[in-house]
């Protein structure tokens, strides 16, 4: 459904329901526990592969309209009226600073900042050119990622969901948000698609 009108939906930074936090904090520590960094950076690539393509089915016009989709799990309910372009945006976001947490821990210390999800919000007027911007931000985290020898790191840094975490929760982190806005643009193509526009 996608509306001319604001919605209206949980401020930035809201969270998620608290039984879904739950399991969801469950769910991260076995990936982290049974995946890899080989494994992570599999998940990582599928997942842009994936997001890729369905950019690929929005014209420009098209990405740059919002689309309020029914909320997936582990997604903030403000999240869920973005553009693609948005969408992008955000993840870019969160992919630069996610490479930028890696490096500092693998020097051994932790970035001054708190993270929060309400920071890592897309631009509203996010455009085509982000798809670039995007692409350079995957390849840079990446590439982080393969210059650190020991992602298990002694320091930490807290994520606001799920607490203190070393460079290797950071990079398995980075695989699966790749997968939840992978899913935040299927339901866009869903939406687009049985509305005709």
């Amino acid at each position: 459904m996608t509306t001319g009108s604001e919605p209206q939906l949980a401020p930035p930074g809201a969270g998620l329901p608290a039984l879904e936090l739950f399991i969801g904090r469950i769910l991260f520590a076995l990936r982290r526990r049974t995946g890899d960094r080989e494994s992570f950076n599999a998940q990582f690539q599928k997942e842009r592969v994936a997001i890729g393509h369905l950019v690929e089915r929005f014209d420009p016009e098209a990405a740059a309209r919002r689309v309020l989709i029914p909320r997936p799990r582990g997604l903030e309910d403000s999240s869920r009226n973005w553009s693609v372009w948005m969408t992008l945006d955000h993840l870019r976001i969160v992919n630069e600073q996610i490479g930028q947490v890696i490096a500092a821990l693998a020097k051994g210390s932790a970035p001054a900042r708190t993270a929060s999800t309400a920071a890592v919000k897309p631009s509203p007027d996010a455009d085509a050119a982000v798809a670039e911007r995007y692409e350079k931000g995957c390849d840079e985290l990446l590439a982080t990622v393969a210059g650190v020898n020991d992602l298990k790191t002694e320091v930490c840094f807290a994520h606001p969901w799920f607490g203190p975490l070393d460079a290797a929760a950071w990079h398995a982190m980075a695989a699966g948000h790749m997968g939840l806005h992978r899913v935040q643009l299927e339901r866009m193509v869903d939406v687009v698609e049985k509305s005709g526009r």
